[in-house]
């Protein structure tokens, strides 16, 4: 898990050589022109995802039945020579904390709703083209969230006799939920922090993260510490990315440190984000001692909205039970009265008894 998060970059096009009947170099991060490279971004997010950073990047969407949208993007050919692209969907899945990509063109329910025009293209030298991406939802299609990625692939030839087929393909997630009425609720909760090293030493922070909503999530942030020996503060430390968050699922982000940081304790505040939704947990740490094994996971002080709504409800239905209370003895009070007696007074008196109780 470690070397799995610590080698993943969102931002540079990860090249993967496979030495079966091809080699294939992939990656699904959209790529702008890179001199010697293929490339592909969105052009054309929707404008309600204008403060969206994930709709920016990738097609991200909740669609109901019998719906169709269309996304452009640009594909762009940073070689010297004329490149012929294959444009195609295929799918993907989201499993054990990575966004993971099925082997060649896998279909799946996304994609067979899911074409891209031009399907091929001849990309000149240093130049781009734009396609577009139409995703038709049938009126029988299940609700939930489907995965998938549109490819701009390359194939090589084969100059050396080896039998080997050269396949570079990037790409750009899709992120398709189906339902109708709004949206599934983005949520989650940062659970616990544990402060532990590396085998060669280094201090690393690892944040338990559950996904509480109806959505995939692709976090991101940072982690800042304060109060540590001395009164330091140090950060803030970016979190790894790489990190995408199925429903229901729990996984961990790590944060890698300066080697030279004292081991502590520290107050450390990390701060993690998904599209719009933003959550940040605190917790004391302290790092052990090299070759001495990990920490125990330190509980994590957090903003769950959830456990505040579960209060707000709490609050509302001992107010109700109150004000039902308040009604049940004006009711009796107002048959007891005598003649010329004031209600507001009766009122008063309630909610004088309302306070005391």
């Amino acid at each position: 898990m470690l070397g799995r998060v610590f080698g993943a970059l969102a931002t540079i096009v990860a090249v993967i050589t496979v030495f079966t009947a091809q080699a294939d170099a992939a990656s699904v991060e959209p790529a702008d022109p890179i001199n010697g490279s293929i490339g592909i971004r969105l052009v054309d997010p929707p404008a309600s995802a204008v403060r969206d950073p994930r709709a920016q990047i990738y097609v991200v969407d909740h669609l109901a039945p019998r719906t169709t949208i269309e996304r452009r993007v640009e594909v762009t050919n940073g070689t010297a020579e004329t490149a012929h692209v294959a444009l195609y969907a295929a799918a993907a899945s989201v499993d054990q904390g990575s966004f993971a990509v099925a082997p060649d063109r896998t279909p799946n329910a996304l994609t067979a709703w899911t074409t891209v025009a031009p399907s091929q293209s001849q990309v000149p030298a240093n130049g781009r083209v734009i396609a577009t991406i139409t995703i038709a939802v049938p009126a029988d299609a299940a609700p939930g969230e489907l995965y998938g990625v549109v490819w701009a692939e390359v194939r090589g030839s084969d100059s050396n006799d080896t039998g080997l087929t050269q396949v570079s393909r990037v790409g750009i997630r899709l992120y398709v939920s189906v339902g109708t009425g709004a949206a599934p609720a983005a949520d989650f909760v940062i659970e616990s922090l544990t402060a532990t090293r590396t085998p060669s030493g280094e201090p690393v922070v690892i944040a338990a993260v559950h996904n509480t909503g109806g959505l995939a999530l692709d976090l991101s942030g940072s982690l800042r510490l304060a109060a540590g020996p001395a009164g330091l503060s140090a950060g803030p430390f970016p979190a790894s990315l790489g990190v995408t968050l199925a429903p229901g699922a729990t996984e961990r982000v790590m944060i890698t440190l300066d080697p030279r940081l004292p081991s502590g304790p520290w107050d450390a505040a990390i701060t993690l984000r998904s599209g719009l939704t933003e959550r940040t947990g605190d917790a004391r740490i302290e790092f052990p001692d090299v070759g001495s094994g990990a920490a125990v996971p330190v509980q994590s002080s957090t903003d769950d909205p959830s456990s505040q709504s579960r209060f707000g409800l709490a609050v509302i239905a001992a107010v109700s039970a109150a004000c039902s209370i308040v009604a049940a003895m004006m009711w009796s009070r107002r048959r007891r009265r005598p003649r010329g007696s004031s209600v507001v007074g009766q009122t008063a008196v309630a909610s004088s008894e309302l306070g005391n109780g």
